[in-house]
């Protein structure tokens, strides 16, 4: 759930213009216009700021709490802004680099009970609002009670996220990360101040190479062992594999487009699954409060039977995942081109 909306790469990159079409949910990753081969570094770090910008742009709907959408584009922008920050800060980071990624990341985690309330609340909104709803009192309660838990978690929100200062953050993180900005980490094998384009295109096949093994164990897990927290995962893991060939992509390397329509598949797959995993963890604190069995004990069957019918759709998504990451061309055609480009990025990129 929580990203399965995030931004839809599109297949191709604009070949005159080096952009991507706007996906309908208006989270857009325009790729810039087209770099030189010596402006690698300048292209990435404006990548960043494109993203840091629209992190903090989102802030203020984000502290009002009544746009769903804001929540979940915040969320959507601080991952794409640490991917790319991992590349151009890999381990070992240096001290103020690893505190300011691990504020991008406290800041998405605080949002994510509220983003998991507001896609079910929308789930229950849809069903209450057909002509013909089956169990209307299950839903009923069902809804008030994400109602009271969104209105709880939205408040402990509010209180960690006015504990990290994001005017303070923003101010620090852009003058590391924006075009001409001195490094305190660079390479291990460059003088400090010389990112060339060699140590470039080094950068960028470590990065994916780690990322791609990260991605590869994880799906090899699930399918050994399909539950829950390894499925997620997975659905984690694939989100760091397509926001890193999201940069890449915004070089033109060809290949990028069709891997990253692959991968947008995937996520969608893991996304439909994890909803009703987060539904059915829901409804079952719901129902295991004492004061609610002991008023409702008849709506609390009827939404254990709801949970059965839950978890059967649930097994037919997972079947529909398991098809996408073992009966199709696609994950093979993306391993050869992962492999290629971590042999031979410059080369990659050569041919765009």
């Amino acid at each position: 759930m929580d990203e399965t909306n995030e931004f839809i790469a599109p297949p191709t990159m604009h070949p005159a213009s080096g952009e991507f079409p706007a996906p309908s949910d208006g989270n857009a990753l325009p790729g810039p216009a087209a770099p030189t081969r010596r402006d690698e570094w300048s292209t990435v770090r404006r990548l960043a700021v494109k993203q840091l910008n629209r992190f903090m742009m989102l802030e203020p709907k984000v502290l009002r709490g009544d746009d769903p959408d804001a929540i979940h584009d915040m969320r959507v922008a601080s991952r794409r802004l640490q991917q790319i920050l991992d590349l151009l800060y890999p381990k070992p980071r240096a001290r103020d680099i690893r505190m300011l990624r691990r504020k991008i990341r406290r800041s998405r985690l605080c949002l994510s009970e509220v983003r998991n309330c507001d896609v079910m609340l929308e789930r229950v909104d849809k069903q209450l609002a057909a002509k013909r709803v089956s169990r209307r009192e299950i839903r009923l309660a069902l809804r008030g009670y994400l109602r009271d838990r969104r209105a709880q978690s939205f408040e402990k929100a509010l209180r960690k996220l006015g504990k990290t200062n994001l005017a303070a953050f923003y101010l620090e993180l852009r003058s590391f990360i924006r075009p001409g900005a001195s490094a305190p980490h660079t390479h291990r094998d460059a003088p400090a101040g010389e990112l060339t384009s060699d140590i470039f295109f080094q950068r960028v096949g470590e990065s994916l190479g780690q990322v791609w093994q990260g991605f590869e164990s994880q799906l090899a897990l699930s399918h050994a062992d399909p539950q829950p927290p390894v499925l997620h995962g997975a659905r984690i893991a694939t989100k760091q594999l397509r926001y890193l060939i999201e940069v890449i992509a915004a070089f033109d390397v060809p290949g990028a487009g069709d891997n990253l329509r692959w991968l947008r598949l995937l996520q969608r797959r893991l996304g439909e699954w994890h909803d009703l995993e987060v539904l059915e963890q829901m409804m079952i604190e719901m129902v295991a409060r004492p004061e609610f069995l002991r008023e409702r004990l008849e709506t609390a069957v009827g939404v254990e039977k709801l949970i059965a019918r839950n978890r059967a759709v649930k097994k037919k998504m997972q079947d529909a995942y398991f098809r996408t990451t073992l009966d199709s061309p696609e994950p093979q055609r993306l391993k050869d081109w992962v492999g290629y480009l971590v042999s031979s990025p410059s080369t990659a990129f050569a041919a765009a």
